[in-house]
């Protein structure tokens, strides 16, 4: 019987080359936490505004609760052109953008919020200046708007908060950029890339951490726009984003010798030491000089715990009953220069200096200890 031949395997075809599709020319990050309902008008906006442009929407989102990664899933899933990066244990606008940016094959990298409340029209224009090379950054400015209602919708309030944050940031930067908390903004992606070791992910004000941190300071142009008012969702901005800028601006005037969460943690310790003070005055003519010191400390143990969770910590806060075993990790491992912040108080005591120097001086022998430790082991 006569053998038939094998079939041959059929000749594989070489795949397109990527020539033969346009380069992408921009990768526009949208950090999201709680923007479900943004998601669809949000990318029918930029469509409609980045006609002719090869783009792509790089959705960073902090697990929000209401399903949010799941909407952008569900676009990309039918559109290539949406990516979604599902972060899950941490948390921080910074952090996102950072991701996000880093994240795309783009030349040039946009941030816009998922709010809606930043003018995506404006975005054509910016990548045109950064393509003819008139520029390395483009700025959505709310303060160049006419009669400087560009940042109206901020409210009363928050308006003169962003000012002062502007104003501080600017003679940091020593640049007179109108508008350095902007989180819209359009940079060419290899300037985010080589500081990007460098950039805080905590905080909000990511746009002021990367001009801070250019070695050469980067050519800049700043287009006027109207904030609007927000569609859907909540406000990601509270009192602990004040104390984060604040460490952010004393770490760039120490040109990053001192990291901003280290600065932060400083904060909420004198804020403890105060607490300390307090409790140490009034109990140390009842309870004895030493027991009073023993209580002050801890109430200063617990207030820290407590601000740094929701402060210094933002992005990897505890809730729940991760919460109350991150404070007993936190007090346990605090009680260990506990002993030596009590002698040492009440030592200084005993050789005269007044009560309050006593206190001080075993406040700040802690202090050291307390950071290394409660940063590797409690968050």
């Amino acid at each position: 019987m006569r053998r038939q031949p094998a079939p041959r395997a059929p000749k594989s075809r070489a795949p397109e080359t990527a020539s033969a599709a346009a380069p992408l020319e921009l990768g526009v990050v949208i950090p999201t936490f709680k923007e479900a309902p943004n998601v669809r008008p949000l990318l029918a906006k930029l469509e409609a505004a980045l006609q002719g442009v090869v783009w792509q929407a790089i959705f960073v989102d902090d697990d929000s609760p209401d399903g949010t990664a799941a909407a952008v899933k569900a676009i990309a899933a039918v559109d290539p052109r949406v990516i979604c990066l599902h972060r899950i244990g941490r948390r921080g606008l910074a952090g996102a953008v950072i991701e996000g940016a880093m994240a795309s094959a783009a030349p040039y990298v946009a941030v816009i919020d998922g709010d809606m409340q930043h003018d995506e029209t404006l975005l054509p224009l910016m990548l045109r200046a950064l393509q003819e090379d008139r520029a390395d950054l483009v700025v959505g400015s709310r303060y160049l708007a006419t009669a400087g209602a560009g940042a109206s919708a901020l409210g009363a309030t928050r308006e003169a908060g962003s000012r002062l944050a502007n104003w501080l940031g600017k003679r940091v930067l020593r640049a007179e950029v109108t508008d350095p908390m902007s989180g819209f903004f359009m940079i060419r992606r290899e300037l985010v890339e080589a500081v990007a070791p460098t950039l805080a992910t905590a905080g909000f004000k990511v746009l002021f951490d990367i001009l801070a941190s250019q070695k050469t300071p980067p050519r800049y142009l700043e287009l006027p726009y109207e904030f609007r008012a927000r569609v859907a969702g909540d406000s990601k901005l509270d009192e602990g984003v004040v104390v984060q800028y604040l460490g952010l601006l004393l770490a760039k005037l120490t040109r990053d010798f001192v990291s901003p969460r280290f600065i932060m943690f400083g904060i909420v310790g004198a804020s403890g030491v105060v607490i300390d003070l307090l409790i140490l005055d009034a109990l140390r003519d009842h309870v004895g000089f030493a027991a009073a010191k023993l209580v002050s400390a801890l109430a200063a143990m617990t207030s820290n715990y407590l601000i740094n969770n929701a402060v210094t910590y933002r992005d990897r806060r505890k809730r729940g009953a991760d919460l109350l075993v991150g404070y007993f990790k936190f007090v346990l491992l605090c009680s260990v220069p506990l002993a030596a912040n009590v002698a040492v108080a009440t030592m200084v005591f005993e050789r005269g200096p007044s009560w309050w120097v006593a206190g001080v001086a075993g406040a700040i022998v802690a202090a050291v200890w307390n950071y290394i430790t409660t940063a590797r082991a409690v968050w």
